[in-house]
């Protein structure tokens, strides 16, 4: 046997990790295990917990819990109620999340700009922000009461006769209209921080290059800001899609917990709410309204991930 086989013959081939490997491994779980057990109590148990759920109807009076198999999965099918409350959820989700995206991303490029008075501006602008939902769903009621300002101002606008406001609160054709214009209101300074954020790392060059070949204002924004900002803009849709179809607190103040006016703020959150804990009792079949709503989310996340095919183009 001549040297080199020796050698090879000595050499060993190590296909599994190392020990020094393994050691980080254990050292790591065991910084994550207290994690780990808080998620999986809180949340894995939970979540658990209410599958198991929606396969019962539930008395939570009696504590009793009876077999029902998949008929809280058919009378949701079958429940104009639900289908209601789907429907406002959605429309809510579909004017809300670009309204509030596209006048982020606008105002964010404007105070990027150099604009007099643009730090003012937007500490001024991040107010709403640190403002309690609640207390804005109040504010907005008393803003679009009969007597309230708006109604005052389209008065004195000539829009409406005297003496005749528009009862934005209990019309069904403007309820849901005025809270989807409170959250527009109130998460658009949260969004345009973010984008502002990015924008100051935008390379300055990227401009000048465009200036040289000719592009207008428009042209850079299209061309330069929009392509940069698109992860951002992902995760601007994708935690506006979820807030939105999460909706709860704010049509719960304004309605006091019923959804009307004619259930026309009614969500699928809150709905939840009153089936879980209302008169209705039913725990099971509400259950099955979050299971649904829960895998509607995970949908749309999935496909707004899958269209962002790149984190940037630069």
């Amino acid at each position: 046997m001549n040297g080199s086989t020796q050698a090879a013959a000595k050499k060993t081939v190590r296909t599994g990790p190392t020990r020094r490997q393994l050691q980080e491994w254990r050292q790591g779980y065991l910084f994550l295990t207290p994690a780990l057990l808080i998620i999986g109590i809180f949340i894995g148990i939970s979540a658990l917990f209410v599958v198991y759920l929606s396969f019962h109807k539930v008395n939570l009076f009696t504590d009793t819990y009876t077999f029902v198999g998949l008929e809280n999965f058919t009378r949701l099918f079958t429940d104009e109620i639900a289908r209601k409350a789907l429907t406002n959820s959605l429309s809510f989700s579909l004017i809300v999340v670009p309204c509030q995206t596209v006048i982020a991303l606008v105002v964010a490029s404007t105070l990027n700009g150099n604009i007099r008075g643009k730090y003012a501006f937007r500490t001024i602008y991040f107010l709403p922000t640190l403002t309690s939902s609640s207390a804005l769903t109040l504010i907005f009621m008393f803003m679009f009461s009969v007597t309230g300002p708006i109604n005052m101002f389209l008065i004195k606008m000539g829009v409406l006769p005297v003496g005749e406001g528009i009862n934005f609160l209990n019309d069904p054709n403007f309820s849901l209209k005025v809270i989807m214009v409170m959250n527009i209101w109130s998460t658009v300074p949260q969004y345009t921080t973010m984008y502002l954020a990015s924008l100051q790392d935008l390379p300055a060059n990227l401009y000048e290059a465009a200036s040289i070949d000719g592009a207008n204002v428009w042209q850079k924004f299209r061309n330069v800001t929009v392509p940069y900002l698109k992860p951002i803009t992902t995760y601007v849709l994708l935690t506006g899609i979820i807030g939105t179809l999460q909706m709860f607190d704010q049509a719960y103040i304004f309605s006091n917990g019923s959804g009307g006016p004619a259930n026309s703020t009614l969500t699928v959150s809150l709905m939840v709410y009153r089936y879980a804990f209302g008169t209705n009792n039913a725990m099971g079949y509400a259950s099955t309204i979050a299971i649904i709503l829960a895998l509607v989310i995970m949908t749309i996340s999935f496909i707004s991930e899958k269209l962002n095919d790149s984190e940037s183009l630069y």
